[in-house]
């Protein structure tokens, strides 16, 4: 990922990422991307760009490991999410979904990933202390709650699903108040000029409809200069 392809990410949504992967693609299908709705603990910010870093976690229930091993498991957690390659974000499967309690992302984790130098968080789990989480660390995630449960690590550094979207430690993410999507690596090369070339080709039709005296004539017109601009 270029220096100049990581700006554009993070200055535009996923739904513009979604459809300049299928420009880039040369056809309609494009399906890395989650289902259902989810919550962004700051929507006015910048997009999540970087690579996964993954983890599962549960909190319905205490540990049944011994306290030791849940410790060792939690250190290297923080390891592994201190020495990705940048930018990261961390990725994390809550395994209790749909029954999700505990708030994993907090002030002081949120805060912690921030220092580590993590672009933000996706989960299909809980955050809480909204309006104390640090500003340019976006959360993404299932739901909303007070409590943190006994949330603790299982697994580190493996495939996780987030709502409907699997995602391989490494991956490509694109990640904002729509959801999230994994970029296809072949497509990685393309997907600066994809991208330019929607927002250019978009606005055929947006600055038309802009207009004084804007009719199904000029529609009808602009729809077709726009629909030849994309093939």
């Amino acid at each position: 990922m270029t220096p100049s392809l990581l700006t554009l990410l993070r200055k535009v949504d996923t739904p513009t990422v979604c459809n300049a992967i299928e420009v880039a693609q040369g056809r309609r299908g494009f399906d890395a991307f989650t289902r259902g709705s989810m919550l962004c603990s700051a929507p006015s910010e910048p997009a999540i760009v970087g690579y996964a870093r993954t983890a599962k976690i549960a909190a319905v229930a205490p540990p049944s490991e011994a306290p030791e091993v849940i410790r060792e498991r939690r250190m290297a957690y923080y390891k592994y999410m201190a020495e990705g390659p940048a930018p990261s974000v961390a990725v994390i499967e809550d395994v209790d979904f749909p029954n999700c309690i505990g708030a994993y992302w907090g002030e002081i984790n949120t805060t912690v990933h921030k220092g580590f130098g993590m672009s933000g968080a996706l989960t299909n789990g809980v955050m809480r202390d909204l309006g104390d989480l640090p500003e340019g660390f976006p959360v993404v995630a299932g739901s909303v709650g007070p409590s943190h449960g006994f949330v603790h690590v299982r697994e580190i550094d493996t495939p996780v699903s987030v709502f409907g979207l699997t995602i391989n430690p490494g991956d490509l993410i694109h990640a904002d108040r729509h959801g999230a999507l994994v970029v296809p690596a072949d497509v990685v090369d393309q997907l600066e000029a994809a991208i330019q070339k929607l927002l250019t080709t978009e606005r055929i039709v947006l600055d038309a409809a802009t207009q004084s005296g804007f009719d199904f004539q000029a529609f009808q017109s602009a729809w077709e200069k726009f629909e030849k601009s994309r093939v």
